[in-house]
């Protein structure tokens, strides 16, 4: 299972790449919390959720980003931050949905997907 996660993470890094983004890190991991991918753009650093799926029975992979991966993600981003002495300024939390049936894959990239009460 770990093996179609990094496949999708790769996916997800180069679909960014194209898109101007830099990777500056991947699979960050701390206790209760991970970040798949931490990329900049322009003054902006931000922390990508991949999620995929090989059908569509349970919906969008995005939908499984619920509220308590999304507190897991961001106890992670907040601990990335302090470690790397990064403002908590220009942040955002974008989610990248990749559903793959067949031969055909979709690429979703919802930017902004959810984020930090209190500091927006």
């Amino acid at each position: 299972m770990r093996s179609i996660g990094k496949e999708y993470e790769e996916k997800a890094a180069k679909h960014l790449e194209n898109k101007g983004y830099k990777i500056i890190d991947k699979n960050f991991y701390i206790r209760g919390g991970e970040i798949d991918i931490v990329a900049k753009k322009g003054e902006w650093t931000i922390f990508v959720e991949v999620k995929g799926r090989g059908n569509d029975s349970f919906g969008s992979p995005a939908l499984s980003v619920n509220f308590m991966k999304q507190k897991r993600i961001i106890k992670a981003a907040l601990f990335y931050l302090k470690k790397n002495y990064i403002k908590m300024e220009n942040i955002r939390f974008d989610v990248i949905s990749i559903y793959k049936s067949g031969d055909k894959e979709e690429i979703e990239h919802i930017e902004n997907a959810f984020f930090v009460q209190g500091y927006y």
